[in-house]
């Protein structure tokens, strides 16, 4: 039985499982299994690899997907440039760490993209906002980080998301859990009031399918995209890498 699964903490409401146990079925894969490895910390990371049999790949989410990078022999050229892994290769008693998800958002974010989408904000500053970073700068997008402390010079507070700022960067992406099921009644602190119909809100969370901060968002005119689709294209990507 060739294994397959995904690390992180939560993952109670997590994707992949459930998409890769439709997959299989519907392409006749019975030597294939995926499943949910809860990690609070990595300190399990070590037995947990030793006591699944012919584990084939793992998949990284929150809060693991730059912590991890020390865990791993070695990485592609993107994970390593971005910093954060969110597929795992196992292979001849090595593992390999690799990115899968510029693959799902860059993907998922062009066709929607429109010539006023011309510069970004990114809402968080873990491991998934480094990818959308790492798209952005291949688009040729200029972005701003954002967070509630200020980390660097460069970088953005909520509270500095003055009405210049919101009009001049009309793509905003939202890179933190904040408004994942079940804490359905949370957004990123943003001033919505000045967002319109020129705007492009993109939220990688995608339970639910429709989060507080993609309403206020259209409420407001703005276009909107939740992280289905981008699950979908990494999760492909991931497959892809474990089985070339």
């Amino acid at each position: 039985m060739r294994n397959f699964g995904l690390i992180g903490y939560p993952l109670s409401h997590s994707f992949s499982k459930g998409y890769f146990a439709e997959k299989f079925q519907k392409e006749g894969l019975l030597d294939c299994r995926y499943e949910n490895y809860p990690l609070p910390s990595l300190d399990g990371f070590p037995e947990l690899v030793a006591r699944v049999e012919d584990l084939r790949g793992l998949n990284v989410t929150i809060p693991h997907k730059e912590a991890v990078i020390a865990l791993i022999d070695t990485l592609d050229d993107a994970a390593r440039d971005i910093g954060a892994v969110n597929t795992i290769l196992f292979q001849d008693g090595k593992t390999t760490g690799f990115n899968t998800d510029i693959v799902g958002f860059a993907r998922s974010l062009q066709p929607l993209l429109r010539v006023h989408h011309d510069r970004a904000l990114i809402l968080g500053t873990g491991g998934a906002s480094k990818a959308v970073a790492y798209c952005l700068s291949a688009l040729q997008i200029p972005y701003r980080l954002v967070s509630r402390r200020k980390q660097s010079p460069d970088m953005l507070t909520y509270g500095e998301l003055t009405e210049e700022v919101m009009r001049t960067h009309r793509l905003i992406i939202n890179t933190t859990p904040l408004g994942t099921s079940p804490q359905v009644d949370t957004c990123p602190p943003i001033p919505y009031h000045w967002l319109e119909g020129h705007h492009l809100l993109y939220d990688l969370v995608y339970n639910p399918a429709e989060t507080l901060f993609l309403r206020k968002g259209k409420a407001q005119g703005a276009a909107i995209k939740n992280g289905y689709q981008m699950l979908v294209l990494q999760a492909e990507a991931s497959w892809a890498i474990w089985t070339r």
